[in-house]
């Protein structure tokens, strides 16, 4: 089991020196361990390079098999050791925690009381860093990090307060919609679909300068336009709740469909546990009821 272990950190860190490092040992008590692991087997593990290891052929099976058994043994551990009364950690978006979640968990709360949640909103993709055991992602569902379940899509439209949609009228044409305040999101998401995207799908020039407020996130930019300061882009699913509450309008049939959708992603080395399964199905659920226009 110490080659073993010594081997797999080896060929996951593809060096002796890192592995070493890791282990708390010394390089050359990791070349003793692979050199009488190799001569256990009877075949090597690793060709020695120019300052660089590379697994070998039946060296690359051992490595994964390797692996995926160390990562069951210490996820079997995990959660034999689990307190019953477990924290439940999720990992989202401030926008999507602010807007979408955390008006609905309470629901989820009332259903599994033995559940506590710690949630871990992030203004970049939320990531699996640390104890995280579900996340929930915008984009196209590949991610090394995580197994990805679909949970639905959107689509993009453009919203402001019901008193500055008294100043517009019954009608707005796409081309006056430009000379008034375009409330934007700075971003470098290429996923992120803004103002300048969200016209030219319908054949419109954006203005050079906008007299709109920017925003350093998309939660700042609906906040400005509850409070009147000019359109924004609408999220349905982010903002459908501030729609129904007559707080927030939609002023224009428009829409654009989002090239990526949100999904449920987890962990991918690690086994799903029960308060894992039972958040994701919750969201599933969720999803479902508030594509229908909420609960029966």
């Amino acid at each position: 089991m110490t080659g073993l272990t010594v081997f797999e950190a080896a060929a996951r860190l593809a060096s002796f020196t890192k592995a070493a490092a890791e282990l708390g040992v010394t390089q050359a008590a990791v070349s003793r361990q692979i050199h009488l692991l190799e001569g256990s087997l009877g075949f090597p593990l690793f060709h020695r390079l120019h300052r660089r290891i590379e697994l070998t052929e039946k060296g690359l099976l051992l490595s994964s098999s390797t692996t995926n058994a160390l990562n069951a043994i210490a996820e079997t551990i995990s959660s034999l050791t689990r307190d019953s009364d477990e924290e439940l950690a999720i990992s989202a978006t401030v926008s999507f925690s602010q807007f979408w979640l955390l008006p609905k968990v309470s629901g989820f709360s009332r259903q599994y009381p033995e559940v506590r949640m710690r949630i871990i909103s992030q203004d970049k993709t939320p990531g699996m860093e640390g104890d995280v055991d579900i996340a929930i992602r915008y984009g196209n569902g590949m991610w090394p990090d995580g197994k990805a379940d679909f949970l639905f899509d959107d689509e993009i439209f453009p919203v402001c307060s019901p008193e500055y949609a008294d100043r517009l009228g019954e009608y707005v044409d796409l081309t006056d919609l430009v000379r008034h305040p375009l409330i934007s999101y700075d971003t470098n998401d290429p996923s992120w679909t803004g103002w300048n995207e969200w016209l030219a799908a319908f054949s419109v020039q954006a203005p050079k300068r906008s007299s709109g407020m920017r925003c350093s996130f998309y939660a700042e930019t609906i906040h400005a336009a509850l409070n009147g300061q000019g359109i924004a882009l609408g999220w349905r699913r982010l903002v459908q709740d501030l729609l129904d509450q007559n707080r927030l309008v939609r002023i224009t049939s428009h829409a654009m469909a989002t090239r990526n959708g949100y999904f449920i992603v987890v962990p991918a080395r690690r086994e799903r546990t029960e308060p894992v399964k039972k958040f994701a199905e919750w969201l599933k659920l969720e999803a479902a009821l508030s594509a229908l226009g909420g609960r029966p």
